[in-house]
């Protein structure tokens, strides 16, 4: 189990590398960076001090390095519109962010799992072929699509729910809603193929030959081990969630880290962008390692050698 922890962490910190270097070459592939902060009607002693102002004059390399070394004792830079820490501001939206794609991950499984269940149990029926379309719907269904269409439906015409801001937990259902559909067609399948192996099993012949209940043996035995892998996998689903949300923010009019990311690209803050892509890729890369590390605990087969 050691071995399999360093293996891990081992590519946990090769992914975080390659992230910080696509991060910082993407950034200045998009132009001169002096320019885009100078704006279109600086004049080039504008720029000149500019570049100079934030180190822009030296090689790139030297740049790249003293980014690194300073990301890796938690100073991510200051902003060049919000003139604050970069690092203040990620722990200041990062709330809003992380409920956010908690709320989704709740919704997700709490949808998922009673589909998936009666996928399987009545497997090859119209029944499992709805299940089947209506997560394949889910999948293809465009996320900003369908935040618009709640927001019109249950917004505006039903005024069930707000359109906008974080004032309350129902500020986060209808973004929440949206963010699970990207995550409940996997969870779903998953579930789905998990009960099914779990069903043919000998422990639950034997369950059924002992005269237990169906919802006991459904409930009891055959999901407790069909949950394990998708208790796994939502580990990496909220990875995903939380990267994705920078639409989703944008759409909601919710504060967080996306809503950052969106502001700072508008606005040529690269520090910023820069940051943000690497604390979420960060935490998608724990979250992983989380899920890797409770898959080997519930697999010993999948520790190897």
């Amino acid at each position: 189990m050691f071995n399999f922890l360093i293996r891990r962490l081992v590519v946990a910190a090769l992914v975080a590398a390659t992230v910080m270097t696509l991060a910082f070459i993407l950034t200045r592939l998009s132009g001169d960076l002096a320019t885009s902060i100078a704006g279109p009607n600086a004049t080039q002693a504008d720029i000149e001090a500019i570049r100079l102002a934030y180190g822009l004059d030296r090689p790139v390399l030297s740049q790249f390095f003293d980014w690194v070394g300073r990301a890796l004792t938690g100073d991510l830079g200051e902003s060049y519109f919000f003139k604050a820490r970069v690092s203040t501001l990620i722990a200041e939206r990062m709330p809003v962010t992380l409920t956010l794609g908690l709320t989704g991950l709740v919704i997700a499984l709490v949808v998922s799992l009673p589909l998936g269940i009666l996928a399987a149990v009545r497997e090859n029926t119209g029944l499992d072929r709805v299940v089947q379309m209506v997560a394949l719907f889910g999948q293809a269904m465009p996320s900003f699509w369908l935040g618009l269409i709640l927001m019109i439906t249950l917004g505006l015409n039903l005024g069930w729910l707000p359109i906008s801001g974080t004032g309350s937990w129902q500020h986060f259902v209808m973004p929440g809603i949206v963010l699970a559909f990207s995550a409940i067609p996997a969870l779903t399948r998953l579930t789905r193929a998990g009960m099914i192996q779990a069903m043919g099993s000998d422990y639950i012949r034997t369950a059924r030959a002992k005269g237990l209940s169906r919802a006991s043996i459904l409930l009891k035995h055959a999901l407790r081990n069909a949950a394990i892998p998708v208790v796994a996998i939502a580990a990496v689903q909220l990875g995903f969630m939380l990267g994705g949300s920078i639409v989703i923010e944008q759409v909601f009019a919710l504060h967080g880290v996306g809503f950052l990311a969106w502001e700072s690209i508008g606005k040529n803050d690269f520090p910023v962008v820069q940051a943000v892509v690497l604390v979420l890729a960060v935490i998608y890369v724990a979250l992983t390692m989380v899920a890797d590390l409770m898959n080997a605990v519930l697999d010993p087969r999948l520790r190897g050698p």
